[in-house]
């Protein structure tokens, strides 16, 4: 089972610069690979970071503009050549059923991936497994736009002296029932992953945000640029952050910077005004673990 952690593909937005490659983000969770948003050369991004296609079992689109979803030909394309031996589930706004027609079939190639669509056509949520729940909520863009929540049930964690007190080990820790099982364990909260991206602030951001143990949301502006950010259907530095302290975030990702700043400490002392928690300022090939539970 591997680490649960976030491996950051690309940080750019609309247009890539000599060190930023377009979006695109793999959030190991477990045994599945939840990839995020591949813009162009997502592939090649793979690639460098030492992430397999076959690692790939859940591909989630927030909407369907250029920087967000035209890696998703290489992708696929390369999850067919190196014969994935699982079905890919594929979530992306309904409206753009015809956009995500035209990226999975873009060119001629041997098709042997078990896609499986499952259009988005409202807030909710879309999938349920041994990873948890994902949900999706409407954000506020100039295009339909969702955001992903992934959350894991709670349960309880075992305590070893409990159970040794009551001379309990081996198979029988696991035929345990209540009572007896709130005897020797102790509640254990389940983990939250949040994915924000292009959007003004709305309650969609906010019910995605709450509680979670890492968000990764967008901060394409900063705050001098706030009229922009208005405009264009996007979040500055300092609202991502205010977002992340007032939901109670863990641990806050930005990314999806404009090509006009050249340096991404001006991103992470504007969130620190106002978040106090841990601060990642994302750059492309970066390794994100979700902190451990509380």
């Amino acid at each position: 089972m591997s680490p649960r952690e976030l491996v950051v593909l690309g940080t750019a937005s609309q247009v890539p610069t000599r060190t930023r490659a377009h979006n695109g983000y793999l959030l190991r969770w477990d045994d599945e690979g939840f990839l995020f948003d591949p813009g162009e050369g997502s592939q090649r991004q793979m690639l460098l970071a030492g992430v397999a296609s076959r690692d790939v079992t859940r591909l989630c689109v927030t909407h369907f503009h250029g920087d967000h979803c035209l890696g998703v030909p290489g992708v696929v394309q390369r999850l067919s050549l190196d014969r994935a031996p699982h079905p890919v589930h594929a979530y992306y706004p309904a409206s753009g059923e015809e956009y995500f027609g035209r990226l999975r079939h873009a060119s001629s190639f041997y098709d042997t991936l078990d896609l499986r669509e499952v259009p988005v056509d409202g807030p909710g949520v879309v999938a349920e497994g041994p990873f948890g729940v994902l949900e999706a909520r409407r954000l506020d863009h100039v295009i339909e736009t969702y955001g992903y929540r992934l959350v894991e049930p709670d349960g309880r964690r075992m305590v070893p002296e409990l159970l040794a007190a009551r001379g309990i080990s081996g198979p029988a820790v696991r035929e345990l029932t209540p009572p007896l099982l709130d005897e020797v364990s102790v509640p254990r909260p389940g983990q939250r992953f949040a994915f924000v991206m292009d959007t003004r602030l709305c309650d969609g951001v906010y019910e995605l945000a709450d509680r979670a143990d890492l968000l990764v949301i967008e901060s394409t502006f900063l705050h001098a640029d706030e009229r922009l950010a208005v405009e264009y259907g996007h979040l500055t530095a300092r609202q991502a952050a205010r977002v992340a302290a007032e939901c109670g975030v863990r641990k806050l990702v930005l990314t999806h910077f404009s090509q006009r700043y050249t340096d991404p400490e001006l991103f992470r002392a504007e969130a620190a005004e106002v978040y106090d928690g841990e601060l990642v300022v994302a750059a492309d090939l970066d390794r994100v673990r979700v902190p451990k539970r509380r």
